[in-house]
């Protein structure tokens, strides 16, 4: 009697734009592959020896991909596609998962030419594409962009999404058709991790982002000037890194808003939690997102929340109960919910206590990656 083939483990391909991100965003989710009988593999860009080393102590095989995170080169993007698609021809992936935008487009696109059974493509948010301007040369690059992003979901089998405005509009613009889709919460938040710590009671304002002005931080600039003159003991943080890119915030620009003394600059933090400890209320006024981490972190540390009602942010806060939601663009309004917290600490204690219920409900990181699992249609223990 011939003895059974042995099964081989489902084989998976993780896809980032930022080697680190693939630890820091997805290491949970890489482990729940792993405890799920997968063989894991995780692809970024210029990526170090001591990412590689924390990947394969997850149990994730580590390989460097040749991709730019943000711009558009023909030959190069051209070169990535092709290495990429010898990487995938060479491992054989059961499933490529590819997220962010960039890695979205080449790394489904080459999965597609390599005839991996399953491509997903999980949409962190729309980007500088769906918000810059329609003009001159950043115009170009964003009509470009969305064209290749078209292109590339068409080839998915399975389009996730992280909040359901942009499933919707990803559908009414004919980027998605007959595939599967669905929307997830975020990249979740580890609760266990992110516990909350007691509020300081003077107004202590913190906003967390890259410096690109599609994140709104020349609102929260100016926005600091009208709240100082109503409160002037507040204190203004910013933590956040240097961009390339027709948005990016220059050198220059930066180091004013230093030198004035408008904000308090962090610079960029590989651990957030003592920057959350420090401050009172967080606000992040960014005119679009898929689900942002940050904000998920804050209601996880029981801090209320200031952002934009606007795709992506307006999902995880509830304008009254955990934060104040504000218009995209809007100096005004936001100084004065910055100013409406800032002068209630007993609103900002109860804001908090409601944000980190909605953060452990809904935004558990172990929770959302079950999901994800299930979309897979990968088996969790």
């Amino acid at each position: 009697m011939k003895a059974s083939a042995t099964k081989r483990q489902p084989r998976v391909l993780v896809l980032a734009s930022i080697s680190p991100s693939l630890i820091y965003f997805r290491g949970e989710l890489l482990k729940s592959l792993r405890k799920s009988g997968c063989e894991v593999h995780g692809g970024g860009p210029e990526m170090s020896d001591a990412t590689a080393e924390q990947l394969a102590e997850m149990g994730c095989v580590p390989h460097e991909i040749t991709l730019a995170r943000t711009g558009l080169s023909p030959v190069k993007d051209l070169l990535s596609l092709w290495r990429l698609y010898w990487l995938i021809r060479n491992l054989k992936p059961d499933i490529v998962l590819s997220y962010t935008v960039k890695p979205v487009i080449y790394g489904t696109l080459a999965a597609w030419l390599a005839g991996v059974p399953k491509r997903v493509a999980l949409m962190t948010g729309l980007g500088f594409s769906f918000v810059g301007k329609e003009a001159g040369i950043s115009g170009l690059i964003m009509k470009t962009a969305r064209g290749l992003l078209k292109t590339a979901l068409r080839k998915a089998h399975l389009v996730l999404c992280q909040n359901p405005d942009d499933l919707q509009l990803l559908k009414e613009m004919a980027f998605i058709k007959n595939q599967e889709t669905g929307v997830v919460n975020g990249s979740g938040v580890d609760v266990a991790h992110y516990q909350p710590s007691p509020i300081p009671q003077k107004p202590v304002y913190l906003m967390i982002a890259r410096l690109v002005s599609e994140k709104g931080i020349r609102e929260y600039i100016e926005a600091t000037e009208i709240v100082r003159k109503e409160l002037p003991e507040s204190r203004f943080l910013f933590a956040g890194t240097m961009e390339s890119g027709p948005s990016a915030v220059s050198e220059e620009e930066l180091n004013g808003w230093i030198e004035s003394g408008k904000i308090e600059f962090l610079g960029g933090l590989d651990d957030v939690r003592p920057a959350f400890d420090q401050c009172s209320v967080y606000v992040l006024p960014s005119y679009r997102e898929g689900t942002p981490r940050t904000v998920l972190e804050a209601l996880s540390m029981q801090r209320p929340v200031i952002t934009t009602d606007s795709p992506g942010c307006r999902e995880p806060v509830i304008d009254g109960e955990n934060g104040l939601l504000v218009p995209i663009k809007s100096v005004q309004p936001l100084a004065e919910a910055m100013i409406q917290l800032g002068k209630d600490a007993k609103l900002r204690e109860e804001m908090g206590k409601r944000g980190r219920e909605i953060a452990e409900k809904r935004y558990d990181v172990h929770k959302v990656n079950k999901s994800i699992l299930e979309f897979l249609e990968i088996g969790t223990e």
